[in-house]
């Protein structure tokens, strides 16, 4: 009887890497998961601390501390490292040149070590650190996926659910795309309840509801990360469960529907930039990247964050390697 033994790996165990090691052990998404961070000491005790924990729960996974080169033999590494002096203020895009050093740093040494595999990206800012993966570490570009904006999308959902009375979010079909920061924008031709557009629910359902304020809904998903880190000082738990589902979306083979940070090759008008758009996510990580046909509107503003993220992929490609994206 063959054997395929599930591996997932985390690089860099903060809060974002803690809460998605505690969603992969207690939804039993791999059998092994193996954490790496640059202290190891303290990776270490997260790795018992968590061993001590799988006794009283369903999960039979076995929990590792490993050197950044022990991931290379992972099926999917989920990436949440960060600069850890820095604080942003008011932009994600502030903790480029940390994380930007980060990625120089470690990719090389994984692609030396033989990695394979695919790469889950949280750590900010998602698409140019995404984009930064695919550049160093010669993988496909179906094998490096950002989070982009999947948790985005899942605020969006909730934002509408309360405007429209409460209606179950998983019942809606809503996607943020472009950047996953302030030049994200809702794709509200594309929003349905259960299947029915938006503008039809909102017509046959006019005594209700009337109009929703969408400006109102879109920049409140937009900004509601912030709302959440000027209160607690981080956000961990959606992103965190947002990295464990795509790690398990990836080993079950689940091909879900869900926005991602991707590397563009001519979809929507896009070419060597990483931006968050709808993907069909599986065993080989991007098995497709959906095609939706924006309003004019929305695609002159998808056009606009695009143009901003392959800015700051162009300015730090430049200040580590002297050239641009090609």
């Amino acid at each position: 009887m063959s054997k395929t033994v599930r591996k997932v790996g985390i690089v860099g165990i903060g809060n974002v890497g803690k809460a998605a090691a505690s969603a992969v052990l207690h939804e039993n998404v791999a059998d092994e998961l193996y954490l790496s961070d640059i202290d190891s000491e303290r990776a270490k005790g997260e790795a018992w601390d968590f061993a001590d924990s799988i006794e009283v729960t369903p999960s039979r996974t076995r929990v590792y501390e490993v050197p950044l080169e022990g991931l290379a033999a992972c099926d999917v590494i989920l990436v949440s490292v960060t600069e850890r002096s820095q604080i942003p203020k008011g932009s994600r895009l502030e903790l480029l040149k940390g994380t930007a050093a980060i990625a120089y740093d470690i990719v090389p040494k994984l692609r030396k070590a033989g990695f394979n595999g695919i790469y889950v990206i949280a750590t900010n800012p998602c698409d140019i650190i995404t984009y930064l993966f695919y550049h160093l570490s010669g993988l496909p570009k179906n094998q490096v996926i950002g989070t982009g904006t999947a948790l985005d999308s899942m605020r969006l959902r909730r934002q509408i659910s309360e405007a429209l009375g409460g209606i179950d979010p998983r019942s809606i079909s809503a996607y943020m795309v472009g950047e996953h920061g302030d030049s994200q924008i809702a794709a509200w031709s594309h929003v349905r309840i259960g299947g029915q557009s938006l503008n039809d629910y909102e017509a046959e359902n006019s005594d209700r509801f009337g109009k929703i304020d969408r400006e109102k809904i879109e920049d409140a998903a937009r900004h509601f990360g912030w709302e959440i880190h000027k209160r607690k000082g981080n956000t961990q738990f959606g992103i965190g469960n947002q990295l464990a589902f795509f790690a398990k979306s990836i080993l079950n083979d689940a091909r879900n529907i869900t926005p991602a940070s991707v590397i563009l090759d001519g979809e929507y008008g896009q070419k060597n930039v990483s931006a968050g758009v709808p993907i069909v996510l599986g065993r080989n990580g991007v098995e497709e990247i959906l095609r939706f046909h924006l309003s004019d509107k929305e695609q002159e503003s998808f056009n606009a964050s695009a143009k901003l993220i392959k800015g700051y992929i162009d300015q730090t490609l430049a200040e580590h390697e002297g050239t641009p994206a090609q």
